[in-house]
């Protein structure tokens, strides 16, 4: 059978997987679901999240577990290194930029996308955890010019999408430009959107497909 992938174009996880699925040429059907509680989609994705990929044996959720498996399938080019210590310090950028930067970022994403009243006091914690989590990234990414390195990594796939809606919500609620004020930002995100991946994705998005 064909993969599955259930999700919506505005999930950032979403674009994640959907674009390391056509970097990897691999074949595959787009369902339009949204996160909800509805007993049919538990029972697929149990915490109704999305992404959600259904595969010939079953359904798989959380992004990371995703990519690792489409990963294991071996089809198309890899985005892990070979080296077991090289591979493990993407994976310890992918772990940083998730809970470091996007979870933080997404105690504001009320604010900035859904009209909720601004909260100062949430602003100012968030503030202090993005500070913190962009500082801690800096130390351990490479940007050379990929944030591993050389090469491509999955980790840049996350930082696309991470990163991008990390620096909307600090500047929409904090009126703080972090894509212009940590130099090395702008120019990957930019060596992303180069990606046909990236701009099918992007595309949709905009589309609402």
């Amino acid at each position: 059978m064909r993969l599955k992938l259930y999700g919506m174009p505005l999930s950032n996880y979403y674009n994640m997987v959907k674009t390391i699925l056509i970097e990897k040429g691999m074949d595959f059907e787009e369902v339009l679901v949204k996160p909800n509680q509805e007993a049919g989609y538990l029972t697929q994705s149990p915490m109704g999240k999305v992404p959600c990929l259904e595969t010939e044996k079953g359904f798989l959720t959380e992004t990371t577990v995703i990519i690792n498996y489409l990963d294991a399938l071996g089809q198309g080019p890899g985005f892990y290194p070979a080296d077991p210590f090289e591979r493990a310090k993407v994976e310890e950028l992918i772990h940083y930029m998730e809970l470091y930067l996007e979870l933080p970022a997404r105690r504001l994403y009320g604010e900035v996308f859904f009209g909720r009243e601004p909260n100062e006091t949430l602003r100012e914690e968030v503030r202090g955890q993005l500070e913190k989590g962009f500082a801690a990234l800096a130390r351990i990414a490479k940007y050379e010019p990929y944030i591993a390195g050389p090469e491509i990594t999955y980790a840049d796939f996350f930082f696309r999408f991470s990163v991008n809606l990390a620096s909307i919500v600090a500047r929409k609620a904090l009126n703080w430009d972090v894509y212009n004020e940590i130099a090395e930002i702008k120019p990957l995100m930019s060596l992303m959107d180069e990606r046909e991946s990236v701009q099918r994705a992007m595309a949709d998005q905009q589309a609402g497909n």
